[in-house]
């Protein structure tokens, strides 16, 4: 099935570009919402016309996006977590605990958008990647910390997320 996009879609294709897709995908998902129509040849003269609003509607969405993710780079959260012998954790940190406490700081991010490898299972700083666009990405620093105690300065964060201790070893290393 033959489709003009009227809108980005992740892992197909960008506003404008003809693809051929499944037609159940086409017909159940991408024309319901509004993200595509079939690529005839009515369809590519309405599609035209309507391009530069399009355009004009998704540069706005960018700008959004770039806006908030300059918010979210300046933003660190604080989670306090219960932690046992050896600063080992009970539980972890995921996603949902962070879109949580994004949320109460006014950020309305859903939890499927934050990127984590792995949940996080031990006290330190971390950088956490957010998808706000398709090519648009966030970082937000969060900070896990004992709870009711004061937070150890001795761990630095590597732009990768691996953690560090601050005589240059990794955890790894030391283990």
């Amino acid at each position: 099935m033959e489709l003009i996009l009227r809108a980005d879609v992740e892992n197909l294709g960008r506003l404008g570009d003809k693809v051929s897709v499944k037609p159940g995908y086409g017909r159940n998902y991408l024309i319901p919402q509004g993200l595509a129509m079939l690529a005839c040849e009515s369809n590519l003269r309405r599609f035209e016309n309507e391009r530069k609003k399009l355009q004009a509607k998704r540069d706005a969405q960018v700008a959004d996006a770039q806006s908030l993710a300059d918010k979210l780079a300046a933003t660190t959260i604080l989670i306090e977590v219960r932690v046992g012998e050896g600063d080992k954790l009970y539980g972890s940190v995921t996603s949902a605990i962070i879109a949580d406490k994004l949320a109460e700081q006014g950020f309305d991010i859903d939890r499927k958008k934050i990127v984590l490898a792995d949940p996080i299972r031990s006290l330190g700083h971390y950088d956490v990647e957010v998808k706000l666009m398709p090519e648009l990405r966030g970082t937000v620093r969060v900070s896990v910390v004992r709870q009711g105690g004061a937070e150890d300065e001795d761990v630095v964060v590597t732009p990768a997320g691996a953690q560090v201790e601050a005589n240059g070893q990794s955890e790894e290393e030391t283990a």
